[in-house]
């Protein structure tokens, strides 16, 4: 499997990606928003796109779609309850359904709702696990809920599915948030030595040439799988007094989306 990383230079800080077999050459693209970049990495790459992927509705994931059909013919990949929301799906994909790309690329369709609840992050199994996972993850991050998702959905993917997977899992989400997302960590938990390290690697990066981080590395840095901290928990009851001493896991979550919303 090769990925090729594609970075917009939008206002949204968008990544898109190509996914390509090295046999065949044939490739799947991941949200093309910049569908010219996309078109033109594939030429250069000698590769054929002839699927691609919505991992949500959302116009910044979905607003190459209708170029990068009519250049290539390719065929457009979404949630199956996503339908009415995404125009011009060929084939609406639920949990565990597997995605082939040329003869060796086989992704796993994941069910991860929160950031909107018809979304679909893609694993990749393969010697180095990969998983692109549009808004749902990023980089010391989660997704928002406040455009069609839900908090409660989003902390059920966290926990029963993503916390789950493979720690040396590389994490290819849909947007570089990196340096702020780290920032908010060490806002909930100054102590944090994982992100007082990666901190000035990406601070005012070309995110052309981010890290890529592992799952592993993430519950070191990213506040979001970190919910048992005692540090974090102190720091939250601060600004949530009514939370115990000892929070379920779900209300933390809860709690840390509600300020990263301000922040």
């Amino acid at each position: 499997m090769i990925v090729e990383r594609i970075w917009t230079g939008n206002a949204y800080r968008n990544f898109n990606y190509l996914i390509a077999c090295p046999e065949t050459g044939e490739a799947l693209a991941i949200d093309p928003l910049d569908h010219e970049k996309c078109l033109s990495m594939a030429r250069v790459r000698g590769w054929q796109i002839t699927q691609l992927l919505n991992t949500h509705e959302h116009s910044d994931h979905t607003g190459g779609n209708a170029a990068m059909v009519a250049a290539t013919g390719a065929k457009l990949i979404a949630h199956h309850k996503a339908g009415s929301r995404i125009r011009g799906v060929d084939r609406g994909v639920k949990a565990g359904d597997v995605i082939k790309v040329g003869k060796t690329v086989e992704l796993e369709c994941l069910d991860t709702p929160g950031h909107t609840l018809c979304h679909i992050c893609l694993f990749a199994h393969a010697e180095q696990p990969a998983l692109f996972s549009g808004d749902t993850l990023f980089n010391a991050g989660a997704g928002n809920t406040h455009n069609g998702g839900d908090t409660d959905a989003l902390y059920d993917t966290f926990a029963r599915q993503l916390d789950r997977l493979p720690g040396d899992t590389r994490l290819y989400p849909g947007h570089d948030y990196i340096e702020s997302n780290l920032k908010f960590t060490l806002s909930r938990e100054p102590g944090n030595q994982a992100a007082q390290a990666l901190l000035p690697t990406v601070t005012a990066h070309d995110p052309a040439r981010s890290v890529v981080t592992t799952l592993a590395q993430e519950k070191q840095h990213n506040a979001f799988f970190r919910l048992g901290n005692a540090a974090i928990i102190a720091k939250l009851r601060e600004r949530f007094p009514e939370l115990p001493e000892e929070p379920e896991a779900r209300s933390v979550f809860a709690a840390l989306r509600a300020l990263r919303n301000e922040w």
